[in-house]
């Protein structure tokens, strides 16, 4: 596969989004994702196998089409929750004759923002 190319903005590439929505495996986590879920719980609401729906989890990721969350087990460790991110994915022709990708994301609250910065701060260390 040659690689999409880079994105003008930090968004993802408007191939990297029309690949995993393309993806039948991505469009039924897509369908199972619409309230947070473990990659456990969706090997078995997918019925897709674990290294599956890691790798198209992963594909969801950088198209910024799901949310990965990291929370606190009670038990101890991390759990991650994987969310669909978006209410509504346009692609569109810009005036330069090249494609562009608009991604609109739901509000998200104060908890979850925080929750967001808390995430991406464990995967720092």
């Amino acid at each position: 596969m040659v690689p999409a190319p880079a994105p003008s903005d930090d968004g993802p590439s408007p191939e990297v989004v029309l690949e995993a929505l393309d993806d039948e495996d991505c469009r039924t986590i897509l369908q199972h994702t619409a309230e947070p879920m473990t990659a456990t719980d969706l090997i078995d609401a997918c019925d897709i196998s674990q290294s599956t729906v890691y790798r198209k989890l992963d594909r969801l990721c950088a198209a910024s089409l799901v949310r990965e969350q990291d929370r606190i087990n009670p038990n101890g460790g991390r759990v991650t929750l994987y969310e669909r991110d978006f209410e509504d994915v346009t692609i569109s022709m810009e005036s330069d004759d090249t494609f562009a990708v608009t991604i609109d994301r739901p509000p998200r609250n104060a908890g979850e923002r925080l929750a967001d910065i808390w995430s991406k701060m464990g995967d720092e260390l």
